[in-house]
């Protein structure tokens, strides 16, 4: 399936999980308001973010009450400001709060991994090093977290265990080595591009020799990364992964690398803090 087909897939399957988890069989509280009453409710952010998550909230409000309607004032990616209204919701007041919780919840997991990954390609702008997700993604959220990570301005890394190869320590030993472990993945599938794990000089060379197409530097200090990046000589791609955050980031980028992986993009993320008011009511 094409990434754009099984994305549009995503965001339907999960806006109906999200309301399925949070309405259940119906929201008992919103009946306490009457029927026909009809709200405007606004959407703030708390504090300065990027923006993710649009179409799953546009989808999640379709499938609750399509008479709904959003009015959005900014877009995926977009830098938002410290109490800036970015998102107006107009429509009977009972579907804008039984709404409310779930979309919040997707706009602020999603806006939270488009920020940390901005804040991340912001420190290494001018390096010209690409900057990667990883598969610690939260449980669910897949291919909604690696959209947020490139509305951050990041790169996917592979999506899962079917695009691509990743040979890492415990499929050498179980392949009898880096070579046979390439060969193998040559032959299942030649398309796919093959990387390999290294943890020493002696791997890389071997996986230079191999022919990998990307090789992972697994932990490796700065000056054996330049090193790498010299004996290398831009036979393969060299990513880093290891001991990166927003310390560490901008000096594995100075080595010469050509990416850094970083899971701290997905899995270590504190939420937007974001807040939906009505500022209008009536019959």
């Amino acid at each position: 399936m094409h990434y754009q087909d099984a994305l549009a897939e995503e965001i339907r399957d999960s806006a109906a999980r999200l309301l399925a988890e949070d309405v259940g069989p119906g929201d008992i509280t919103a009946r306490l308001i009457p029927a026909a009453h009809h709200a405007t409710a606004r959407v703030i952010t708390r504090e300065a973010c990027v923006l993710c998550g649009v179409a799953w909230v546009d989808e999640l409000f379709r499938r609750l009450d399509a008479s709904v309607a959003l009015r959005w004032h900014a877009a995926d990616g977009d830098r938002l400001e410290a109490g800036q209204a970015f998102l107006e919701i107009e429509g009977p007041a009972r579907s804008l709060l039984t709404g409310e919780r779930a979309a919040l919840n997707l706009l602020q997991t999603l806006s939270a991994t488009a920020t940390r990954t901005r804040h991340y390609v912001d420190l290494i702008a001018d390096t010209g090093v690409r900057l990667l997700d990883t598969r610690k993604t939260l449980p669910g959220l897949r291919l909604a977290q690696k959209y947020a990570v490139t509305c951050g301005g990041g790169h996917n890394h592979r999506l899962g265990l079917w695009d691509a190869f990743l040979i890492k320590e415990n499929h050498i030993a179980a392949c009898g080595g880096i070579a046979a472990a390439v060969r193998e993945a040559r032959d299942i599938a030649p398309r796919a591009p093959v990387e390999v794990e290294v943890e020493t000089f002696d791997e890389l060379e071997q996986a230079l020799a191999a022919g990998a197409d990307v090789i992972m530097l697994d932990n490796f200090s700065l000056d054996d990364m330049r090193e790498a990046v010299r004996r290398t000589a831009g036979r393969a791609t060299l990513e880093a992964s290891g001991n990166v955050d927003e310390t560490t980031l901008r000096a594995i980028a100075e080595t010469g690398v050509d990416c850094i992986s970083s899971g701290a993009l997905t899995k270590d993320l504190k939420a937007i803090d974001l807040s939906m008011r009505l500022v209008e009511q009536g019959d």
